[in-house]
């Protein structure tokens, strides 16, 4: 009896975990809850793309709409997977492959043909227009149906029992952004 006392006990343990572990709160289920806020456009992602726009004074405000819809489409159709973690004591990396639109060759091509045609960005009084440039890119980014694959490696710390996401680069935010030109 003592013996399967034990092993009852060893199993119960085992399927409920110690006290402090929550299976929720590993350094993988932090990043698909990281990446899953994009997918379903979670409040925080849309407060920051509501900053971002607030801050650009070179679009409209119409063109500050499309680019917030062309936003959303593209998070939501954001896809991701885990190939990769790595635990050393309290830090911890997750290497996800993410596949977004590929709006980087399209920011690119705009730019050069503003090289060449700076005149079709004039305003009516002559001088360059930052507004319409602004506008011919977004209709650029908007034609874009093609997608690209990237590695990002994301770094964690576990602090007070809890891991938590390291600040992203600017470059691993422009892959998920669709905007990395590397």
């Amino acid at each position: 009896m003592k013996k399967f006392v034990l092993i009852l006990t060893t199993c119960l343990f085992i399927l409920t975990g110690c006290e402090n572990m929550d299976m929720d709160d590993t350094p993988t289920k932090k990043v698909e809850a990281f990446l899953n806020n994009y997918q379903t456009l979670d409040e925080g992602v849309l407060e920051d793309l509501d900053t971002v726009l607030a801050n650009d004074t070179s679009l409209s405000d119409n063109d500050k709409e499309g680019y917030r819809k062309l936003m959303e489409d593209h998070y939501r159709d954001l896809k991701y997977e885990i190939k990769d973690e790595r635990i050393d004591g309290d830090k911890a990396t997750v290497d996800a492959e993410v596949t977004v639109r590929n709006y980087s060759k399209a920011v690119a091509s705009a730019e050069d043909y503003k090289s060449s045609n700076e005149d079709k960005f004039q305003d009516e009084k002559g001088n360059y227009s930052t507004a319409l440039f602004s506008s011919y890119r977004l209709d650029e980014m908007e034609k874009v149906t093609d997608t690209a694959t990237y590695t990002i490696t994301f770094s964690l710390i576990r602090q007070n029992e809890e891991w938590t996401i390291e600040e992203l680069s600017d470059e691993d935010l422009n892959k998920i952004n669709g905007l990395y030109a590397g």
